[in-house]
């Protein structure tokens, strides 16, 4: 059953964005030059990539259940040919009309889906399994059809088991090698829930991957993809590490002849970095580590990993260190880590002299006003002075087709998040192991005469759960050698509930000031994510109620599982005289 788009000259199959519009970059980046790829989110369905301004634009084409084609907010057409045929005479919406097809180099051959391969002989199967006679039939309902194998094409998969408690899941990924990266999926006793158990760090992470209304499966506020196998196989955000090697279901295997335990790779000209990272905007972390690690394993130590020493601590590398890096060696995946007023945070791989590292790529957006690029330069010439390894190192800048911010990778997503996802099962003593790290920054960052004024749980990073850093130094500032504080020239919009009374009365900052902020990040950590400053009826404080309250003497209370030492600790940050 060919794909209704593979006679298209312009039609490349499954491809990335990143692919995309590489392929339109050596095509000449004129207005209307197009090409389309298949979705990797929609079952049947296609990715319009379109160039307009030099800019790109990418929209979703869905297949209807009447086997239909339409962009959304758009008219329904029979084929994808046909739609590109209207968009070509009527933009309807889009930037510009379609004026000039991106065709496949000789010798490429549109890219086959993780679909593709299964697709055919599935149909054929469920069509003898439901008589001979209508299997022609059902074949000519394709799409319907489809839909409903596709929901349970997951079953058929080495890594997933059909009868498997949380227990005996972490039995079988501890067997063996503890391969970071190392899945299974298994269902729950919910109906139309699953978890995806994976191994990372010597430690088993639980994800609960469930259906929204419209029949989509993500974790909590993730990526949403109309199957299970979608998610697994394509772009899984949100987890801790990467899936990289099924935990193979022998009966299952056996059963159906499946052959490979590890996961194939999506076809593509890039090297996609290896750790996944959520921030800003951006949830869908939601891991629920293992009550016990590996007995025989020691954990992960932060000088064990990769993030620890500066990429710049060999000789070698030094002697490329510069604020501005060369477009040629970045690669940027398509991957959407988080989004927020400025762009988008997207994965990537930086090339360096003598290795590559994963990278996070603050892209900034092109409608972006010049007051807003110099803000984001500001920030990164202050990154770039620091080095530590508690905070995320900024690699450099990129000016291409956007400013991006490079930045180490840190792929355990904000700290709130984490600690929200996993109630109360980690311990105490990984908390405190955790802030304690965040001092550590904060006192490198008082050292170097630097003020961070955004210090929360959401601007904490984890490397993985033993090991964070602090990031987001948008409204850090850089004192003069004889100041002892920075006074800002008027108030923006500033995170009020973690801020000292002084910077909120005259807008003065200090690393006192932050000290009253990491006591807050503190009560954050030790509620497990839990929301600070709470107003009536557990809404939002406004700023008038936070100082009111604070004039009043009054402060949090101790959370339920806070160390009254701990609490001692942050009450101490919060004096105020």
């Amino acid at each position: 059953m060919p794909d209704p788009a593979a006679h298209l000259p312009f039609f490349y199959g499954s491809i990335s964005r990143a692919e995309a519009e590489e392929h339109l970059k050596l095509a000449g980046m004129a207005d209307g030059l197009f090409l389309l790829r298949q979705c990797l989110r929609s079952l049947g369905g296609y990715v319009l990539s379109l160039v307009h301004d030099v800019r790109f634009h990418h929209f979703s084409i869905e297949r209807q259940l009447n086997g239909t084609y339409a962009i959304a907010g758009g008219k329904a057409h029979c084929g994808p040919a046909e739609l590109c045929e209207f968009y070509s005479r009527d933009p309807d919406g889009l930037p510009c009309n379609l004026r000039k097809p991106c065709n496949r180099p000789p010798g490429f051959e549109p890219q086959p889906g993780v679909f593709d391969s299964l697709r055919d002989a599935m149909v054929r199967d469920y069509g003898r399994q439901t008589g001979e006679a209508l299997e022609q039939a059902i074949i000519s309902q394709a799409p319907q059809v489809e839909k409903l194998i596709a929901t349970t094409a997951h079953e058929r998969m080495p890594w997933y088991h059909s009868s498997l408690s949380r227990e005996e899941a972490e039995r079988k990924l501890y067997s063996g090698a503890q391969t970071d990266g190392k899945f299974l999926l298994r269902p729950r006793k919910e109906q139309g829930t699953y978890a995806l158990s994976l191994i990372y760090g010597k430690t088993v992470y639980h994800y609960l991957i469930s259906q929204d209304k419209a029949g989509k499966y993500c974790i909590p506020e993730g990526t949403k993809f109309d199957t299970l196998w979608q998610y697994l196989k394509l772009k899984a955000d949100g987890l801790i590490y990467c899936l990289k090697e099924a935990c193979p279901n022998n009966s299952a295997s056996a059963a159906t002849g499946a052959a490979a335990p590890t996961l194939p790779a999506h076809p593509s000209t890039f090297t996609h970095p290896q750790r996944r990272i959520d921030t800003l905007n951006s949830d869908g972390y939601t891991p629920e580590p293992a009550r016990l690690a590996s007995p025989d394993k020691p954990r992960p130590m932060p000088m064990d990993t990769s993030v620890y020493e500066s990429p710049y601590s060999d000789p070698e590398e030094l002697k490329d260190k510069k604020l501005f890096l060369k477009r040629e060696n970045l690669l940027v995946a398509d991957i959407e880590l988080g989004c927020g007023n400025f762009g988008s945070v997207r994965q990537g791989v930086y090339r360096m002299r003598k290795k590559q590292i994963d990278v996070a790529i603050k892209v900034l957006k092109h409608s972006t006003e010049k007051a807003d690029k110099d803000e984001m330069m500001r920030e990164a010439q202050i990154m770039h002075q620091l080095d530590n390894p508690y905070i995320v190192r900024l690699i450099g800048v990129c000016r291409a087709e956007a400013l991006m911010l490079v930045m180490e990778m840190a792929g355990g997503g904000p700290l709130h998040k984490f600690l929200v996802s996993m109630g109360e099962e980690i311990p105490v003593s990984n908390v405190a192991e955790l802030l304690h790290q965040v001092s550590m920054g904060m006192k490198y960052l008082e050292e170097k005469n630097f003020v961070h004024r955004d210090l929360a749980a959401r601007n904490v990073l984890l490397v993985n759960r033993h090991y964070a850093k602090i990031s987001d130094f948008g409204l850090s500032k850089a004192l003069g050698a004889d100041d002892s504080y920075y006074t800002a020239r008027s108030a923006g919009k500033w995170p009020l509930k973690w801020y000292a009374p002084e910077c909120i009365n005259f807008r003065k900052f200090s690393s006192r000031s932050d000290v009253w902020s990491y006591g807050v990040t503190m009560w954050e950590a030790f509620s497990y994510g839990h929301k600070a400053l709470q107003g009536r009826r557990g809404g939002k404080m406004k700023g008038p109620e936070v100082l009111d309250f604070i004039k009043q003497g009054k402060r949090m209370e101790c959370p339920p599982e806070c160390p009254p030492e701990m609490y001692a600790l942050m009450s101490d940050c919060w004096i105020y005289k």
